[in-house]
């Protein structure tokens, strides 16, 4: 083999060791509150995961700043600081972000995170997230930290949630997933 091919092999001996001890966490494979309000299985949802995490995160996001508008006094639109618009919305000192969850670890998302966080306090505001899954990547978790984000997840976020809506969504959602309200038919 010539010296470039040895080098070459090098790369790829390290990541044929990668991939095969590579060991997926079944954590990410549970259901959570909104997708069985619309009777979203484990199976379905692994068809195709990203489009699912998408698709939920947004959903998830629109329903808590819909849910916040009609029930906070003091909700407030997205703000830009700059080019950089770092929160959802906000409801009185609490600049809100949403995430379903958070499973990327780019360089550039994690950043955001941290320097989200001192912008917003620097600026008066308290950063939240607010989390639906429990299954979050800790590297980006530990950036949060670093900005000095307050972070709820799981049912922390629901009592958060009805703390400052008055709102049960929690219960809300169960009960749309007892009644079959929203179920999707495929």
């Amino acid at each position: 083999m010539s010296k470039i091919e040895d080098k070459l092999s090098e790369v790829l001996e390290k990541y044929s060791e990668n991939f095969t001890t590579k060991v997926y966490n079944d954590d990410f494979n549970d259901t959570d509150v909104l997708m069985e309000a619309f009777g979203i299985t484990q199976e379905l949802k692994s068809e195709n995961k990203q489009y699912w995490g998408r698709e939920l995160g947004k959903c998830w996001e629109n329903l808590l700043r819909d849910l916040f508008e009609a029930t906070c006094a003091d909700f407030e639109p997205p703000k830009r600081f700059g080019t950089d618009e770092p929160a959802d919305f906000f409801c009185g000192k609490d600049a809100i972000d949403t995430k379903y969850r958070v499973g990327s670890g780019d360089s550039g998302t994690l950043k955001k995170f941290e320097s989200y966080g001192k912008l917003l306090i620097e600026k008066g505001y308290r950063p939240v997230f607010l989390f639906l899954r429990t299954d979050n990547l800790q590297a980006a978790l530990t950036k949060m930290d670093a900005g000095s984000w307050i972070k709820y997840m799981g049912d922390d976020t629901f009592t958060y949630i009805k703390e400052k809506t008055g709102f049960d969504l929690k219960e809300w959602l169960i009960k749309l997933k007892k009644e079959e309200t929203f179920k999707i038919d495929r």
